[in-house]
């Protein structure tokens, strides 16, 4: 009896342990606000439209499917797609809601080959803000939501990434109704890291080239509170700069939604300059009180000098 409650009590230790060191955070990162150029490339190739009369669609294909294979061989871009079409017809493989699911369809015959009649999409690209790097490891995380796609509004499933070089070249500014965008020119050649995860709370990955700055320490959901905080953006050229903004309310149980911080601008040379959230700021990190305490992720469209922002702590855990 005795030896058997040893090896309960034991147990139980390795489990308290295990469970502590999978929500540590570390003790200290460096923060972004550098925007970078996102490249990914999907696990399979996203349905996003069809055209009429189309014979995927008559198979029973749907928008938002994921084709993983045809005839059983894998599939990752859309000309090795249509190279596999030459034949009468095709068992294609899918994801629907993380099922897999098979459909015969019989390509239609063009005068430019056989055709699904599906729109495909096989890669992203974009602009977005770093949100933190680990110089201890060279972890980084950006973005604070998740990439998905513009068609089909589903996740999309990432194969692999790099984030490159780029410069903000020119804001369009945020109105009521209609939200801003900062666009940027990519050096492709300039290639930083890799895109490991992309996730509900952000993108991950590992930066070969460091992100400069002192590390911070890295807050805990329950030390943020309402009020002064700052975020680092780069609205002009390469630049960071530090602006102010309030936090207006703290949500702690919107784990899911990444809305955990309602954000007001007040900083009048980023509303002069952007007018206030807009897209490609999604990452740019907060710090309240010398520590990093999450992420610019949303902007209320009818009121652009508002948005919500995630905790850290929620973006490291998707991290993993």
């Amino acid at each position: 009896m005795k030896k058997r409650m040893l090896r309960l009590l034991a147990a139980l230790c390795l489990v308290l342990c295990l469970s502590v060191q999978a929500f540590a955070l570390p003790k200290t990162l460096i923060p972004g606000g550098c925007t970078v150029g996102i490249k990914l490339c999907t696990k399979g190739l996203v349905v996003t439209g069809f055209e009429k009369n189309s014979a995927a669609q008559t198979a029973g294909l749907k928008k938002g499917d994921v084709i993983i294979q045809v005839d059983g061989e894998a599939v990752h871009t859309a000309a090795a797609l249509r190279e596999s079409l030459e034949k009468d017809r095709v068992i294609l493989t899918v994801l629907r809601d993380g099922k897999e699911a098979e459909f015969c369809v019989k390509p239609a015959s063009t005068e430019s080959g056989m055709r699904l009649g599906a729109y495909i999409r096989d890669s992203m690209a974009g602009i977005g803000t770093v949100t933190y790097y680990d110089p201890d490891t060279g972890d980084f995380g950006a973005l604070g939501h998740g990439v998905n796609d513009v068609d089909t509004s589903i996740l999309m499933p990432l194969e692999a990434g790099v984030v490159v070089g780029s410069t903000v070249s020119e804001v369009r500014k945020g109105t009521s109704g209609t939200p801003g965008e900062l666009k940027g020119k990519f050096d492709v050649d300039a290639v930083l890291g890799e895109v490991e995860a992309n996730t509900e709370h952000g993108i991950f990955g590992t930066l070969t080239t460091p992100v400069p700055g002192k590390p911070i320490p890295v807050a805990k959901a329950g030390e943020v509170e309402p009020g002064e905080a700052v975020i680092f953006a780069n609205v002009s050229g390469k630049e960071v700069e530090q602006y102010t903004v309030e936090i207006l309310r703290i949500y702690p149980q919107a784990s899911d939604t990444g809305r955990n911080m309602l954000l007001q601008i007040t900083d009048p040379r980023l509303l002069n300059a952007t007018g206030g959230i807009v897209q490609g700021m999604s990452g740019s990190p907060i710090l309240q009180n010398g520590k990093l305490v999450g992420a610019v992720t949303h902007v209320l469209v009818n009121d652009p000098t508002r948005g919500y922002g995630i905790f850290i702590e929620n973006m490291l855990d998707a991290a993993g």
